[in-house]
């Protein structure tokens, strides 16, 4: 045997064995089910008996996790196809403002204000990514412009038409109306009823609901974000267009080689972000029953945190909607557990930043793990 054909000390790279752990600490839903345990655990313990994991307690923190949720799968699915979009949280409060002007101010029905809105919506992350794709310019530079031209246009539309920047009567005009329960509903009230008839759950003592359960049923909002989770990682995870959202951001010239519309790709990515964050929008209008120009505010920085946290990698062509997920709702339980722990609210916060460092510190040496880099 010739000498180049001798096996050359520590073996080829390409066939190097890879420990469990090693396999197990590039799954990018490791950090998200590691940081959820750790939250629960904590809250467990300094929180076990403060109400915050009866039936009311668990629909509180269920429900923040859900609006995290909605916009982490979005930015989650855009982030791994290489991409960022800072204008999410801007976007929330123009779809509300949206919804109102058309439905109340118009006096449009709300199911057209509804879809109107979402077509407007998805337009601009059309535009958003089509300026991406066309200049060569960074995502983070064109959406940081969005950012500031949709929040500007969310203030001064309410402003010029009706004087003020908060609209109200978005219930009143919904009364009836055939879709604003898909987004402000509740389903599987008659499930509560009955556990609670059971005594699983517990029942209002007094007032005009004595003897109701405590909570009505499961919002639309929760069912919105189980079921983007859901169709995400489906798609992510068992469709041939999932495999071109992770080559769009993985390597783009490569992908283009082999025939993946990366353009497409992306822009489609760019929609969908708009779509989650119409969502959010419209559910949030429909809880409360109004919309007002600063909603939304900083919620783009959250959705990124959340998709860190869940193991994305900041480079793209990496990440799972799973994790994305779980660290939504280590944001929620966090954000309500603070409350239900006695602690200062506005910690939240500085655990946002610290985790934020974690999680960057994390992907670094998980990317490092994925390329070989030293």
């Amino acid at each position: 045997m010739s000498d180049a054909a001798q096996p050359q000390p520590g073996g080829d790279e390409r066939i190097k064995e890879i420990s469990g752990f090693r396999k197990a600490l590039i799954r990018p839903e490791l950090g998200g089910i590691v940081g959820a345990i750790a939250v629960f655990t904590f809250f467990i313990i300094f929180a076990g008996d403060s109400g915050m994991f009866n039936a009311q307690g668990i629909m509180n923190w269920s429900v923040v996790s859900a609006q995290f949720m909605i916009i982490a799968v979005g930015a989650c699915m855009l982030m791994i196809a290489g991409e960022f979009d800072l204008s999410v949280g801007s976007m929330i409060g123009f779809a509300g403002m949206s919804i109102a002007i058309l439905g109340v101010t118009l006096a449009w029905p709300i199911w057209l204000a509804i879809l109107t809105t979402f077509a407007l919506c998805m337009a601009v992350g059309a535009l958003n990514g089509y300026i991406v794709i066309k200049t060569g310019l960074p995502s983070f530079i064109v959406t940081l412009a969005a950012l500031f031209i949709l929040r500007g246009f969310t203030i001064f539309f309410p402003q010029a038409i009706e004087n003020r920047t908060i609209i109200g009567g978005i219930s009143d005009a919904a009364e009836g109306d055939w879709l604003a329960p898909v987004f402000g509903g509740e389903i599987l009230g008659g499930v509560f009823v009955w556990l609670a008839d059971l005594g699983l759950i517990d029942t209002f003592e007094r007032g005009t609901r004595a003897g109701e359960p405590v909570v009505d049923g499961i919002p639309m909002l929760i069912v919105w974000a189980l079921g983007l989770v859901a169709v995400g990682h489906i798609v992510l995870t068992r469709t041939k267009f999932g495999n071109w959202v992770f080559a769009a951001g993985g390597d783009p010239q490569a992908a283009r080689y082999v025939g993946v519309p990366v353009n497409r790709v992306k822009i489609l990515m760019f929609m969908f972000t708009a779509f989650c964050a119409c969502v959010f929008a419209t559910a949030q209008v429909m809880e409360f029953g109004s919309a007002g120009a600063d909603r939304g505010l900083l919620k783009e920085f959250e959705a990124i945190i959340a998709v860190v946290i869940g193991g994305a990698l900041l480079t793209g062509g990496y990440g799972s909607v799973i994790g994305a997920a779980l660290g939504a709702l280590i944001f929620g339980v966090v954000q309500q557990g603070l409350f239900f722990a006695g602690v200062e609210s506005s910690l939240f916060r500085v655990f946002l930043g610290v985790i934020l460092l974690f999680a960057v510190i994390l992907n670094t040496y998980i990317r490092r793990i994925i390329t070989g880099e030293r």
